[in-house]
């Protein structure tokens, strides 16, 4: 970050320190499944939860339903409910949401080009954790 001229300036505090801004934006993608539902939002339109865990696969309703909330809560989703019989209920991005898709695809794309080293590294631990483990 440094050298970036104006980057850090409006953040508050030092890069990265306590009370800086650009922590809540890690914060609020901390999940592992907030930053694929928004991409899956993003890709889609408003989707009912259902579809939702269909196009995502290997997530529980329980574990979807905390991940909407959490979004709806940070303000990245809307719900949407239908006074219909049965009730209907959709979720779409909202304007910050929309504004996630950016950053989500660079992750993206730095995950498509470095994954490969982060697990070869990961890997080069494993043995020395094993051996932690058993002493």
């Amino acid at each position: 970050m440094a050298g970036e001229e104006g980057l850090g300036a409006d953040l508050g505090g030092g890069e990265y320190a306590a009370d800086c801004q650009a922590r809540v934006a890690f914060e609020v993608l901390s999940n592992r499944w907030d930053s694929v539902i928004v991409y899956i939002l993003g890709e889609n339109g408003p989707m009912r939860p259902r579809a939702l865990i269909t196009r995502i696969g290997g997530i529980s309703p329980k574990v979807l339903n905390e991940a909407l909330r959490r979004l709806e809560y940070n303000g990245l989703v809307a719900r949407q409910a239908y006074a219909e019989a049965p009730p209907r209920v959709d979720y779409s991005l909202t304007e910050a949401g929309l504004a996630l898709l950016g950053p989500i695809h660079a992750m993206g794309a730095w995950a498509g080009r470095y994954t490969e080293a982060v697990l070869a590294a990961q890997a080069r631990f494993a043995p020395r954790e094993d051996r932690l483990d058993r002493s």
